[in-house]
């Protein structure tokens, strides 16, 4: 039986027109675009195109773009590199518990450094609430790390107003991790400091990444060395993964509305059928991103059901798939109150690839599952 893939928040299948790009470019350009010999200036070329292209889709800067090796990277290099540059200005980070572990595992290497961190909290909706982030700012507050969507509930956070409410505050960078939101929805980089994606969440391809850094922002480098496409960030540029994130990225833009509107549907489809179901707990907000549905069963650990429907060729998470396992699911937490029901959540994550006979398939299954539990 071929499994029903219901985890695309953590990773989707590569486009084969991303695949095209990338061979060719691999085959054509291969040589190191720091050299500068003709090859060399070739392969710097595709770099810098890609480059270009990103920055138009995007609406940024071309030199705001820094090439990494994925969103954990951009992320670590965001919130050390904005930490470590303006230490001298304060210790002090807002940050919140719906974040990566990326973000998280980063603040906790910088409690353990001597900073301070304090958690915003979270409304029932999944919300920050813009009020306690008012009262936690401070004028030593150096960073604010936020998800523009996260990845267990895919609740959409309002990175707009956070960065206006930021405005009294000259010392304070705003951090937003994008890597669930860009391709899924709109995203406007220019109220952010500094944000975070990879490709390989919107069918490109694994071991690539983007940090956003808006123009006048400093940050210490995490890799020191060699010459590179910025000063921020040294290693030789990838001039085939840069081809294929760009590539990657104008076909999730360009098609954005095409697929929404079927992720939407299918969305729809399951909370209609979990509505019904007493046992069924929704914890996903009505205004989260269509692709993200979280969900708990009474008495059943989030862990057992993942195991069980996995025995039964379903493929789904529990949190997200770099998270620390057989632990509550901190995003779940934050809005439930619950921790029996974070114990029991895991999260299903939809593509326009989803067909509704797999939805069907699976539905039928967790059915099964739970009458025999």
């Amino acid at each position: 039986m071929m499994p029903v893939y219901l985890d695309y928040a953590a990773d989707t299948p590569p486009d084969e027109r991303v695949l095209s790009v990338y061979l060719e470019t691999a085959k054509a350009y291969f040589a190191n675009p720091n050299s500068v010999h003709q090859c060399g200036v070739s392969a710097k070329e595709i770099v810098s195109q890609s480059l270009a292209k990103i920055a138009d889709l995007l609406h940024i800067g071309q030199d705001e773009i820094i090439l990494t090796s994925g969103a954990s990277e951009a992320n670590n290099l965001a919130v050390k590199g904005i930490a470590f540059a303006n230490r001298r200005r304060g210790k002090h980070i807002i940050s919140t518990f719906l974040e990566h572990s990326s973000v998280s595992g980063a603040l906790t290497f910088l409690q353990e450094q001597g900073w301070e961190i304090d958690l915003v909290n979270i409304r029932p909706d999944g919300r920050i609430d813009l009020a306690h982030l008012k009262t936690l700012l401070r004028q030593d507050t150096v960073l604010c790390a936020v998800c523009a969507a996260d990845s267990e509930l895919g609740t959409v956070q309002p990175v707009r107003e956070i960065a206006e409410i930021l405005n009294d505050y000259p010392n304070c960078r705003l951090h937003i991790d994008a890597t669930q939101a860009i391709g899924k929805i709109p995203v406007d980089l220019s109220c952010a400091d500094t944000a975070s994606f990879a490709p390989h969440k919107f069918y490109g391809l694994k071991g690539s990444g983007v940090l956003y850094k808006k123009k006048g922002i400093v940050l210490e480098p995490l890799i020191h060395g060699g010459a590179s496409t910025t000063i921020y960030r040294s290693g030789t540029p990838d001039a085939p993964a840069a081809a294929a994130l760009s590539a990657a990225l104008q076909y999730a833009l360009s098609e954005a509305d095409e697929r929404q509107q079927k992720v939407l549907a299918l969305n729809q489809m399951l909370r209609n059928h979990f509505a019904q179901q007493d046992h069924i707990r929704i914890n996903s907000p009505e205004n989260a991103v269509p692709h993200i549905l979280n969900l708990s069963v009474s008495g059943i650990k989030g862990e057992e059901m993942r195991r069980l429907l996995d025995e039964k060729c379903v493929c789904v998470s529990v949190k997200s798939a770099c998270s620390v396992p057989n632990t509550p699911s901190r995003a779940v937490m934050a809005i439930s109150h619950d921790r029996k029901n974070a114990l029991s959540s895991w999260r299903i994550s939809l593509s326009h690839l989803t067909t509704e006979q797999e939805i069907e398939q699976f539905t039928g299954i967790l059915g099964q599952i739970i009458s025999e539990g």
